[in-house]
């Protein structure tokens, strides 16, 4: 069995130099299949739901590709990694939709904050219940998710002490979200959000994940993980969201794996939910290498240590569903690092950041070639 699986990517659009500029009203006047975020300096797409593996990296890397091809027309415009204004100016907003009042709010009440570029990652999953039953379970197990993804170490010119500084900055909203006991509970907790003015709509819950639908919260097909720092290398990509899918399939198989049923604080779902966020925050400061709350006994572990434990409990499964070579690429995230523990090891062999974010910029680009040139076919904008 396999589920359903798309992706939302923002990415920054700039210059070579890691100069991030704002082009997303060009961009999405002229190229179809790209959507504005509130900033201008960064713009989205979204791949459709697919089930298999190969066909969801081409779905990845080809849009990327006529964005180039159309950046290029403008200028000398490339696609900028990362998930923070790394080198530039982090206090002010550029709005791409002045008399937009939602993207008003979002900024006068955050700021540039929100200015970030991430990765969504949807798995399809009809079942309300069993998909708030999942929620519960990569809630909890998000912050390894984070911890294999993070790619912003740097903000405004400077090292900031955390891997993904994106999470460490992000208005997590609301503050405080319980575990979901079913769906009944997640329509009446969403219904008084909306009512106390907590989340101004539906689409207004920043949280690691989220159930998401058609006409959220009655409506619900999907889990939406929202903690995922930018990961632009489409294999690494994949893997994440193997060891992702692989867990929920588990999850279906056995229904212990819900904290609610299979942790020794089953019965204090909120102090799971503060375990969880301070894993968050751990895992936002030190990714592979914090030291995270386990949420089944509480033991202490290494996020690379949880990982490679998950890594093989779940590979029976993804093996019995036919993506386990998707799944493989992990052990190399935590043998090589991931995006940021790469970029601050450059840096700290007497690289600028500047000249660390233009070495991650060709190397995002050459991967895409490589990657169109040895599995996709060339598009045309």
């Amino acid at each position: 069995m396999v589920l359903s699986k798309g992706f939302e990517v923002e990415v920054y659009t700039g210059q070579p130099t890691g100069k991030i500029v704002g082009l997303s009203d060009r961009v999405v006047a002229n190229l179809d299949g790209f959507v504005r975020e509130p900033d201008s300096r960064n713009v989205e797409y979204t791949t459709a739901p697919a089930h298999h593996y190969d066909q969801l990296l081409c779905d990845l890397v080809q849009p990327r590709l006529r964005l180039r091809q159309y950046l290029q027309t403008l200028g000398d415009y490339t696609l900028v990694p990362g998930s923070t204004l790394a080198l530039e100016d982090s206090d002010r907003f550029y709005r791409s939709d002045p008399k937009n009042p939602y993207h008003s709010y979002i900024e006068n009440t955050y700021g540039t904050s929100v200015v970030t570029a991430s990765i969504h990652i949807n798995i399809g999953i009809p079942d309300p219940d069993l998909l708030l039953r999942a929620c519960r379970l990569v809630r909890m197990e998000a912050p390894l998710i984070l911890a294999l993804s993070a790619s912003s170490p740097f903000l405004g010119g400077e090292v900031t002490g955390h891997h993904s500084t994106r999470w460490a900055v992000f208005p997590k909203t609301p503050a405080w979200v319980p575990l979901f006991t079913d769906h009944s509970h997640f329509i009446q907790w969403t219904e008084a959000q909306l009512k106390t003015g907590a989340m101004q709509n539906v689409r207004h819950l920043w949280s690691s994940v989220r159930p998401n639908g058609n006409r959220r919260p009655y409506d619900l097909n999907r889990l939406e993980l929202r903690i995922c720092d930018l990961v632009t290398n489409p294999v690494h990509l994949l893997a994440i969201t193997a060891l992702l899918e692989a867990r929920i399939l588990q999850l279906m198989d056995d229904p212990s794996l819900d904290p609610l049923v299979g942790s020794d604080f089953s019965s204090d779902p909120d102090h799971l939910v503060a375990l969880a966020d301070a894993n968050e925050t751990t895992a936002a400061s030190q990714s592979l290498d914090a030291s995270i709350t386990h949420w089944q006994d509480g033991r202490q572990i290494l996020a690379r240590d949880w990982i490679d434990e998950l890594y093989t409990e779940v590979w029976p499964t993804a093996k019995q569903s036919g993506f386990s070579c998707f799944l493989s690429p992990i052990h190399q995230i935590l043998e090589q690092g991931n995006d940021a523990l790469k970029w601050l090891a450059y840096y700290d062999q007497g690289h600028s950041i500047a000249d660390t974010m233009q070495y991650a910029i060709a190397d995002m680009s050459q991967n895409e070639i490589d990657i169109r040139n040895k599995i996709c076919e060339p598009v045309a904008v």
